[in-house]
């Protein structure tokens, strides 16, 4: 599926890594994003719906501080934070801090803080 493309959409992100492999290993785990090499011989990745892609940079800090916050769209924030740890993910804020809407938030393996998001139904 080709992406969406139009003025003002969020396109592409740059995630802090101290490990690239570890990292894209981490996400395709986790969130089954698409992990590709580049012609520049770099990974990228591809989100779950094709939608936004980007890459793992090294030598740049994690955000590790609330401030801008992405979230990642999830079927279940529940069994996504089971993927998480299993992954090497750790939990920093669990189901229910953001009620009525179904969050969490989560550090990568780089100490990158994101937010899990479930549609309610």
């Amino acid at each position: 599926m080709e992406p969406t493309f139009g003025n003002g959409k969020i396109c592409y992100i740059e995630i802090p890594a101290a490990d690239i492999n570890a990292s894209a290993n981490f996400y395709k785990e986790v969130f089954g994003w698409g992990v590709r090499t580049r012609g520049d011989e770099h990974l990228a990745f591809d989100d779950g719906v094709g939608q936004v892609s980007g890459t793992w940079v090294l030598n740049r800090n994690p955000m590790t501080e609330v401030g801008l916050l992405i979230y990642i769209m999830v079927d279940s924030v529940a069994a996504t934070i089971e993927k998480v740890t299993a992954a090497g993910g750790v939990i920093i804020q669990p189901i229910g801090a953001d009620a009525p809407e179904i969050t969490a938030r989560f550090k990568d393996p780089a100490g990158n803080i994101l937010g899990l998001y479930q549609q309610r139904q």
